[in-house]
């Protein structure tokens, strides 16, 4: 099964770092968050992968190119390797635009999706048998992110200030990505489409996209805030890594 990767973002909120290197490759405990994710899914025994470049895109694949065996197999440590398909998508694509240009590399009737600037401690196969058991188009994994902010419950009667919280997990569902799609998804996208707009409205409206819930860690990287965040955790618990 083919897994497509979308890191052709320029990273804008990442400051200089990202005008001069693309987001994908920007480290996390010495290695580049999407080496991170390319071994979530090798763990899984999904090894085929298309990535979307688009910014700085020939970073990326240079990058993975100086560990390329003799049989074209990339080197991704702890003796998983993996192949890797290099689709120049555009600089300015919209997500769902660089879906659709390459759709001519999915071999097969189910394919996996997902950003470039995300980790999470997913059962990647788990995932794919829910997809399978609900036999509708699409799949989107959904997460409790943290909040951004602090918070404080104030007893309503009294005004008073009873506890504080910092960056709690909020109750709400949002797209944490790590989707799963049939072939038909293609005919909902154009070239100039956003994935996360028309084409899953669209799929929603027609009950055709189904939430698979995960409560498990998930995070995302948008800032050098996140990056830093990011480090930390690596150090520490280093959740998403679910590989030997």
């Amino acid at each position: 099964m083919k897994t497509v990767i979308l890191c052709g973002g320029r990273g804008t909120r990442l400051g200089g770092h990202g005008e001069t290197m693309p987001k994908a490759l920007i480290e996390i405990g010495g290695r580049p968050i999407l080496w991170h994710l390319l071994k979530i899914y090798a763990h899984y025994r999904l090894n085929d992968f298309i990535l979307c470049l688009g910014h700085l895109g020939d970073n990326i694949k240079n990058y993975f190119l100086q560990s390329a065996t003799d049989n074209g197999q990339v080197d991704l440590g702890d003796g998983q390797f993996c192949k890797i398909e290099f689709a120049d998508t555009g600089l300015d694509t919209n997500t769902g635009g660089r879906v659709k240009l390459i759709e001519k590399f999915i071999d097969g009737d189910t394919f996996c999706v997902t950003y470039g600037d995300g980790l999470s401690d997913i059962n990647i196969s788990s995932l794919i048998d829910f997809h399978t058991s609900h036999g509708k188009i699409a799949t989107l994994t959904a997460v409790h992110p943290h909040s951004n902010f602090g918070i404080m419950k104030v007893d309503e009667a009294s005004g008073a200030v009873v506890e504080f919280q910092e960056k709690p997990r909020l109750k709400e569902w949002i797209n944490g990505g790590f989707f799963v799609f049939g072939r038909k998804v293609f005919d909902y996208i154009d070239d100039n489409a956003v994935l996360e707009r028309e084409p899953l409205e669209k799929l929603a409206g027609e009950r055709k996209l189904i939430a698979y819930k995960h409560p498990g860690f998930w995070k995302c990287m948008d800032t050098l805030k996140d990056n830093m965040e990011f480090n930390e955790i690596w150090k520490s618990s280093a959740d998403w890594k679910i590989w030997p």
